[in-house]
């Protein structure tokens, strides 16, 4: 397990680095070639480290040991200072230049300060006095470039209110920028020229702007320290004067007010019974954000990660104390151990003793453009503060845990970073710069320059088919009796305004580059729309499965109301051919197999056990592929008015109705019948359908127009279903969205794969942009956590007053004459119990009979169940 610090060597013409052993606290420089050609067998045990860090502008590094300290330039020592003159052993460093605050194992702090005399350095190490409280356990210096951490009172005085009454009333260019970038993303102003936009930021003459408006802030030096007892205290660098204190800081409260008691970290017992039990294991204060000017404190208590924002509060504050507090931001990581290796990880800190704790809160800079923190352990993750002001938490799983982490430059990998996963293997990666982490998932936005419709992946050839559109005026019409459908010119003045259309076309995107491949664009007939594009399974003797992914697209030809409509299946095959010179992605391309005309407009497609299942006006027809490429009918059924979505799974079929719901088939291939088998009985504007699979357990899923969520089962065997002809509804919600697509994706899972384990996350899109997922739980869990978003909805208070259960209710504009079965949780609702606070926490827990640490394992294994993105 090892530590790596990297560190630019000044002026030299080499980068050196600093690896750290953990087991033996050895230390190591290696330059960069030595690094590329790493063995573990090249590390001794010349040093033990406890930390080691740049000093001077990154020209000197400073190594700290148990028992003293060492300067060096380079690979040369210029000071070693032992400090083991009855003093324990140094378990922690931490360091901001020109300062380090190093802790001991006893609790007590050591300063040490780094001047420039001249060209020669010099190190002084002093213990402050500070309050003789408890036992310090984490502490964290700090540089502030914000200017937030200021002990001077702000009064504001009569010549600034002046100067804001005589200020011109006209918005500043900036302010507009603020809001065109909140309402439509990045900033762009058009009806402003650069000449206008300069004259505007000038400062009026007339107006006499104050000095400090325009001086760099000077950067102050801060100590954070947390004591066993709960204390947070926040110090001056270098004289230690004590200028904040929060009393029960791993109590997890909502804001950080200072106390202003400096007795009370001595005197104070805590009252609580729970303090000693979340101890603060770190702590960290940086600034993030455009130019570090918001400075974050970042902890862990116990297995929680706390997150504050600092801002400014000059009300009621102490003399000679900050004038701020800390808001806690919401967050949901959930970083928590499991209950195995929670034992493990006590047992370990029981048979530590003094050894030096590692640091699992990473700052870095400019990794691909991006500063934050890394938050290193079994479930990595990246924070962000980006340029639009939002904390953003990504996940690294895909290299499981990750013991260490640190910034890495150079020529061949740019703004990089090094780190060691769990097997002990160096790691030296970039964050890919073609995404954008401003977004709860890593996003990446491919421009069409046309609207798209469908998307499909094609996993023989590794490649997209898009179908899009582009709307255009037209001058023809098809007119009643032309047989043909052939269209008249329509010939009008000037003022006439002629209708537009929607041309449909298909075309291959590819994976690697996100480019449209190169004529593979095949345009559809005028009048023609794109109804459905699938990639299905067909039957196929070129495998040796016997079936084969094929693009097939249903379309319709829609003329006008006098004209009946008629639609086409159209199946195509992505090839390989010898790609053009120049041009490796032209290497696929489209061969149309099969496209024919058919008796009605084709609505929706599907593959049921290698067979084309396709809805063609009001009926359900069954395919059989043959390899002369021609389609012969097998087996059809009618149905109910427009079916628009079909879906499927081994030989069932959903058949999703505009007004009619869900009805479910079965395809009896031995006589070659497709079999009606229920059927939801109530009138519903279906939306979307799919299946949900939980383990052996089937249910069915539909969005209706009232932005409802419904779970409907086939059980025969139950009195109300009439023998199984109908379709029972078991779980309903609101979703507050309509939902017109899904898509089924296998749940991560940590245990034995079978039975219950098989479940598969139903994820679902929405008209207004957004992305949900459902995950089926087990009945102990579910009930659990029913009990918990029951309390919640009394004990929290409310957005704008809202009922989150009111919400959740299902809705419609008819009175059903069933009542609504909920049985579907609000997991934004029970995300909020992990913003709680400890005592809150421990409130509502004990109301249900149950444990915050229960109810957190079950927050989490949800959350590792849907981490794929």
């Amino acid at each position: 397990m090892w530590t790596v610090l990297a560190g630019d060597q000044g002026d030299s013409s080499y980068h050196a680095f600093l690896l750290l052993s953990r087991e033996d606290s050895s230390m190591v420089l290696k330059t960069e070639q030595e690094i590329m050609e790493l063995d573990h067998s090249g590390f001794t045990s010349q040093y033990p480290t406890v930390f080691a860090g740049n000093l001077g502008n990154g020209k000197y590094i400073l190594q700290v040991t148990p028992q003293g300290v060492r300067l060096l330039e380079g690979v040369t020592q210029l000071y070693h200072i032992p400090l083991d003159a009855g003093l324990s052993s140094i378990v922690w460093c931490s360091l901001s230049d020109p300062y380090a605050v190093m802790m001991t194992a006893d609790g007590s702090l050591i300063l040490l300060e780094f001047t420039l005399e001249g060209a020669e350095p010099k190190v002084k190490i002093s213990r402050p006095q500070i309050n003789q409280g408890a036992k310090v356990c984490a502490c964290c210096a700090y540089r502030d470039v914000s200017g937030i951490f200021s002990t001077e009172k702000v009064a504001q005085s009569n010549s600034e209110v002046q100067l804001q009454a005589t200020t011109p009333t006209t918005p500043k260019i900036k302010d507009i920028v603020d809001e065109d970038e909140l309402l439509y993303g990045e900033s762009s102003l058009p009806f402003t020229s650069v000449e206008d936009t300069q004259e505007q930021q000038k400062p009026n003459e007339s107006i006499p702007v104050k000095e400090s408006n325009v001086e760099v802030v000077k950067p102050t030096w801060w100590c954070v320290a947390c004591r066993d007892n709960g204390v947070m205290e926040i110090y001056t660098l270098p004289d230690f004067k004590l200028v904040f204190l929060v009393k029960n800081f791993n109590m997890a409260p909502r804001v950080l007010v200072d106390s202003g008691s400096t007795s009370a970290a001595s005197s104070m017992t805590g009252g609580v019974g729970v303090e000693d039990s979340l101890p603060v294991k770190e702590v960290l204060l940086t600034g993030l954000g455009h130019n570090n000017n918001r400075p974050m404190l970042i902890a862990f208590v116990e297995q929680d990660l706390l997150v504050y924002e600092a801002f400014t509060f000059t009300e009621a504050s102490v003399e000679g104390h900050l004038n701020l507090r800390f808001r806690k931001l919401q967050h949901n990581l959930l970083l928590r151990e499991k209950k195995s290796k929670q034992l493990k990880v006590k047992q370990s800190d029981a048979t530590q003793g003094t050894k030096p704790k590692v640091a699992s809160l990473r700052v870095f800079h400019d990794v691909s453009s991006y500063s934050g923190v890394f938050v290193c352990g079994s479930y990595p993750h990246w924070l962000f503060v980006t340029s639009r002001g939002a904390l953003r938490a990504h996940p690294m799983n895909i290299d499981g845990a990750v013991t260490c982490f640190a910034p890495f430059h150079n020529v061949n990998c740019p703004k990089g970073f090094l780190y060691f996963n769990k097997k002990g293997e160096l790691r030296i990666s970039v964050l890919p710069t073609h995404l954008s982490y401003d977004a709860p998932w890593p996003v990446r936005k491919v421009p069409l320059r046309c609207t798209p419709h469908f998307v499909t992946y094609n996993r023989e050839s590794k490649t997209y088919a898009v179908v899009t559109s582009l709307s255009e005026q037209t001058k023809m019409v098809v007119k009643l009796n032309t047989e043909d459908h052939e269209p008249e010119d329509i010939d009008r003045d000037a003022r006439f305004v002629y209708p537009i259309i929607d041309r449909f076309s298909l075309q291959l995107i590819s994976p690697v580059s996100w480019e449209i491949i190169p004529s593979t664009r095949i345009e559809m007939e005028d009048w023609e729309h794109v109804t459905t594009c699938k990639n299905l399974m067909l039957s196929s003797q070129e495998t040796h499965t016997g079936h084969k992914g094929f693009i097939c697209v249903g379309t319709t030809h829609v003329y006008g109301e006098d004209i009946t409509c008629r639609g086409r299946i159209l199946i195509f095959d992505i090839i390989e051919v010898v790609p053009e010179p120049g041009q490796p992605l032209t290497k696929n391309k489209f061969k149309m197999l099969y496209g024919k005309e058919q008796k009605g407009p084709v609505s929706a497609l599907t593959q049921v056990n290698g067979y084309l299942v396709s809805a063609i006006g009001q009926k359900i027809y069954i395919w059989n592929f043959k390899d002369n490429n021609d389609l012969v009918g097998m087996a059809f059924i009618d149905t109910q008015m427009y079916i628009h979505s079909l879906m499927s799974i081994k030989n069932l079929i959903i058949a999703a109705d505009l007004s009619k719901s869900i009805t479910l088939l079965r395809l009896q291939e031995e006589t070659k019948t497709l079999a009606f088998v229920s059927k939801d009985p109530k009138s519903l504007e279906v939306y979307g359908a799919d299946f949900v699979i939980d383990g052996p357990q089937l249910g069915f899923l539909v969005s209706d127009v009232d932005q409802n969520l419904l779970l409907l089962t086939y059980q025969p065997e139950a009195l109300e279903s009439f023998g199984g002809q109908r379709l029972l509804q078991r779980a309903d919600i609101n979703v507050g969205s309509n939902i017109t697509s899904f898509f089924r994706i296998r749940a991560r899972t940590t245990g034995k794969v079978g039975g219950k384990d098989l479940r598969q996350l139903t994820c679902f899109g929405t008209l207004d942009g957004g992305l949900g997922l459902l995950l089926p739980m087990t009945e102990k869990t579910y009930r659990r956590l029913h009990m918990l978003q029951t309390k919640l909805v009394e004990c929290i208070p409310h957005i704008a007053g809202l009922n989150p259960k009111a919400f959740r209710l299902i809705s419609g504009k008819k009175r059903a004459l069933n009542n609504p079965h909920r049985n579907i949780l609000d997991g934004e609702l029970l995300n909020k119990f992990s913003q709680l606070g400890t005592m809150e926490r421990l409130e509502v827990t004990k109301k249900i009979g149950t444990t915050p640490a229960q109810i957190l394992d079950d927050l989490m294994d949800v959350e590792r169940a849907c981490t794929h993105f």
